[in-house]
């Protein structure tokens, strides 16, 4: 009998040792505390082997200490790797663990002096299968041994009851698989202890505890717990599941799978049926098959992703499969409600801007057989709407014409709200019957109910000749063609024309020549003499004219907008001024005595400090303030007046005259005139042409001279061309006159000629 525990304990030790060494190189991080378990194992068996094969009393004793330190060194090994298996941080008991360590070490040094002190245990002899055999007869010291043993085994099988306790139950096996075996194994030895057997057979059991920990700690794999895990996840995921078996039958869907097809969990015979009669296509006969389907119609559309899945066996057999089916209606509908958001305008749910323009472009890419036409239009004066009646007001106005949009526009027509109150719209030019439209158009009517209010809306129409060309130079086309008819009450359409484009050509032409044309003096300045009201030459104003070296003498009527438009007035006035200064310092003696209007355009306040900029050419040229008089119209004041006005008053403080030009063309000028600081009204005589009344606009034009006679302001009338006008205004008490009748516009040369002549005729006459 001794001889078989003898060979099962080297087996044992073999078995341990080979697998602490694998245990030790395996990559797993709980490998290095299962391999010094292991080997901790090897040394009581090792110990007992010693025992059992002896007869000698000297190796019975020392194989007894081998086996009471390797108990020692196992509760070690069996406490670390109790800690690590069960994911508890060392630091965090390190109190504790100490403590054990303390015990434990105490325990192993006792057995070093027992020797000497005979305290632990000692040896008797007896027999066992005819030959002597020597067991321990324990003393004080083997009782701490036993009972620090059992704290540090008892400590390590709390560990383990404790985590299995805490965590889900479909964790715990792993934990009580070796807790039960460690069980075993604290029993058997206790059995052997107290029982004082020869033989000690727990070594046995202590061997199987640590194969079964070697196992379950690097190689178990826990299906039981997969199964319920994988159970779970299936039966929580969003989508819908279902898994069918190697003939297509149903064996399980999760509860939204059951819930999609409004079936019961037990009975998924109807699952087949209910798929084929929801969706189209199911992929029958495919190993792996994804689908986007749509069910439904308008408000009750839903939108799913399908996919199938094959299961195959490791030699590539069918053993079953699933389908997994998505509701993805929440996510599209997102995403259409983010697109519309994106593409379209959100006051008035036409696309935008940039999406109409790519919308047109990939319509006129994609039909080319079709001709197109571009529209352009704005409401006329719908800044003053919202400055009258408010915004909301003015909200609702531009929703209103969307709505008109909509309801006249055809299934083909693409169109949007280019911005502010401009829309755009891309037709068949074939199916808009202009007149129709025009007729529209004047009729325009918003009513909120209880007051109609008619809107005037200028379309500009563009028909694409070209559709290669950029849709923003097709917009700018049709606005073009709609500017041109801005102030017009009675003509609603214009459409572009060779005519319009040549004189965007003119204009791109004549801005790019600007430069050198000033460098060149090829914009010079003409004056047209102002007199006082016994025809005495007393001034001028300084108007500019172009000497194009190619195209002659250009009128200013053939740029000056032009420039107004894209700003470069601002060079031009700049210019003129500084003209205007080297004539004024040029002249001497009795012509110092007379002064320049200079004008000065609304743009010009966008572009510089205009006061310092007149303010500095009149320091540099030395020449008195008062002799170079500043010219305004009163659409200057349409915006910012208050800092406009500040302006001006700087001017006439620092000694400038200023003057309004074109009085009584705008419609605020009697509110503002009280405000502004001005010196001098200019009143065109247009006003009398254009009067089907000239009884009325006598009596108007009077009461206005009167009027600026009141508030202390001189008063200059431009357009004079008769005589009988002439005498009419000195009658009514004006006191500048200008007009062709006194002379037109000359260049300086002609003006100072015409001066000498003045004086000339002064001298004979005196």
């Amino acid at each position: 009998m001794r001889l078989t525990f003898a060979i099962i304990y080297i087996i044992l030790i073999i078995l341990l040792g080979v697998a602490g060494a694998i245990a030790r190189n395996s990559k797993k991080s709980i490998g290095y505390a299962v391999s010094l378990l292991l080997f901790s194992f090897i040394v009581p068996i090792t110990g007992n082997l010693f025992i059992v094969l002896s007869n000698n009393q000297l190796l019975s004793t020392i194989g007894s200490y081998i086996y009471f330190i390797g108990m020692d060194l196992m509760a070690f090994s069996l406490f670390d790797f109790a800690l690590a298996y069960c994911n508890i941080s060392w630091r965090k008991n390190r109190r504790k663990c100490y403590i054990l360590y303390t015990l434990l070490t105490l325990d192993i040094i006792q057995y070093f002096f027992n020797p000497f002190l005979g305290h632990a245990f000692s040896m008797e002899a007896i027999m066992v299968d005819g030959y002597p055999y020597y067991r321990v007869v324990p003393h004080i010291g083997q009782s701490f041994h036993r009972l620090v043993g059992y704290l540090a085994f008892f400590v390590s099988l709390s560990i383990f009851i404790l985590k299995a306790l805490r965590v889900p139950r479909i964790y715990a096996e792993k934990y009580n698989v070796i807790f039960l075996t460690m069980v075993v194994a604290g029993i058997w030895e206790s059995y052997y202890i107290f029982s004082r057997t020869p033989i000690d057979r727990s070594m046995i059991a202590l061997a199987v505890c640590g194969m079964f920990i070697f196992y379950f700690s690097l190689f178990f794999r826990p299906y039981r717990l997969l199964d319920r895990m994988l159970a779970k996840i299936a039966s929580q995921m969003t989508e819908a599941i279902y898994f069918f078996d190697a003939n297509d039958r149903c064996i399980w869907a999760n509860s939204n799978g059951c819930k999609l097809l409004v079936i019961h969990s037990d009975n998924y015979e109807s699952v087949q049926h209910r798929l084929a009669a929801m969706f189209d296509d199911l992929g029958e006969n495919m190993d792996y098959w994804e689908s986007k389907q749509t069910i439904g119609s308008e408000k009750n559309t839903r939108y799913f992703i399908l996919k199938k899945q094959l299961v195959a066996d490791e030699k590539h057999k069918k053993i079953g499969s699933f389908l997994t089916i998505h509701d993805n209606t929440a996510d599209i509908l997102r995403q259409q409600k983010e697109m519309y958001e994106a593409t379209h305008d959100k006051l008035t749910g036409l696309f935008t801007k940039e999406h109409l323009f790519n919308a047109i472009r990939s319509n006129l890419d994609n039909k080319k057989d079709i001709d197109y036409s571009i529209a352009y239009f704005d409401i006329k004066d719908f800044k003053m709407v919202n400055d009258i009646f408010g915004k909301d007001v003015g909200d609702n106005v531009l929703v209103r014409v969307a709505n008109w949009i909509r309801e006249n526009a055809r299934d083909n027509w693409i169109y949007g709200r280019i911005g502010g109150d401009a829309f755009g719209i891309c037709f068949p030019t074939n199916q808009v019957r202009l007149p129709l439209i025009e007729d529209n158009l004047a009729k325009f009517v918003i009513s909120n109910g209880t007051i109609d209010q008619h809107i005037l809306m200028h379309v500009g129409i563009f028909r694409v000749n070209d559709p290669s060309i950029d849709v923003s130079i097709m917009f700018d086309r049709a606005h073009l063609a709609q500017t041109s008819i801005k102030n017009e009450y009675n003509t609603h359409i214009a459409i572009y024309d060779d005519k319009m484009r040549d004189q965007v050509l003119w204009g791109q032409k004549i801005s790019t020549e600007l430069n050198d044309a000033i460098k060149q003096r090829q914009i010079v300045p003409y004056l047209q003499p102002i007199v006082d009201n016994e025809g005495v030459i007393i001034g001028a104003e300084a108007l500019v004219r172009w000497i194009h070296p190619k195209e002659g003498f250009l009128p200013p009527f053939t740029f000056i907008p032009i420039f107004e438009k894209n700003g470069m007035i601002a060079d031009v006035d700049k210019y003129i001024w500084r003209c205007a200064c080297e004539i004024l310092s040029s002249w001497t003696g009795e012509k110092e005595k007379l002064f320049i209007s200079v004008n000065i355009s609304p743009k010009d306040f966008y572009f510089m400090d205009v006061y310092a900029e007149i303010k500095n050419l009149v320091d540099e040229f030395g020449i008195d303030p008062a002799r170079l008089r500043i010219e305004i119209t009163e659409t200057v004041m349409m915006t910012d007046a208050e800092s406009r006005m500040a302006i001006l008053s700087k001017f006439r403080d620092s000694g400038f005259i200023v003057e309004m030009d074109d009085f009584g063309s705008g419609y605020s000028s009697l509110n503002q005139l009280k405000d502004m600081p001005l010196d001098v009204l200019k009143i065109d005589m247009k006003f009398l042409s254009k009067a089907q009344d000239n009884n009325k606009a006598e009596t108007i034009l009077r009461n206005i001279l009167r009027l600026s006679n009141d508030l202390g302001l001189f008063s200059l009338t431009e357009g004079v061309e008769t005589e009988d006008q002439y005498k009419k205004l000195n009658e009514m008490g004006c006191n500048l006159f200008q007009g062709y009748y006194f002379a037109k516009p000359m260049s300086v040369t002609d003006y100072e000629k015409l001066l000498g002549t003045q004086q000339l005729d002064k001298k004979r006459s005196n």
